[in-house]
């Protein structure tokens, strides 16, 4: 089993900027396709970005041109580099692969702690 850590959030400005890690446990990281997950209060959780174990990424409109996700195999990390921040960003972040059953197969099914961002002035 893989356990996941996040970190990297905190309190940030309207236009700043907020680098994520998510770190990974186990060789089996560099196989998956990952992805950032956000969850704001009272809304779903949503995927804002995807890279996958060759480099491909791609990003949800909302997010696009303004977050980069990457990852360092050898490290087992993906990174979520945030630029332009705005309120709306405010939520949890949280890392993971990209389906059910992926998830299942790394985690066990279970999620992190997350890490809160919040965009306030």
């Amino acid at each position: 089993q893989v356990q996941l850590v996040e970190s990297g959030g905190g309190l940030v400005q309207p236009g700043g900027s907020l680098r994520l890690s998510c770190a990974a446990s186990g060789s089996i990281f560099s196989i998956n396709a990952m992805g950032w997950y956000r969850q704001a209060p009272g809304k779903q959780r949503e995927l804002v970005a995807a890279i996958t174990s060759g480099g491909s990424t791609n990003y949800a409109d909302s997010v696009k041109g303004r977050f980069t996700i990457s990852r360092d195999n050898a490290k087992n990390t993906v990174y979520l580099q945030m630029n332009s921040l705005k309120p709306e960003d405010t939520a949890v972040y949280y890392c993971n692969a990209l389906s059910a059953m992926a998830i299942a197969t790394m985690t066990g099914g279970s999620w992190g702690q997350g890490t809160q961002v919040t965009v306030s002035s």
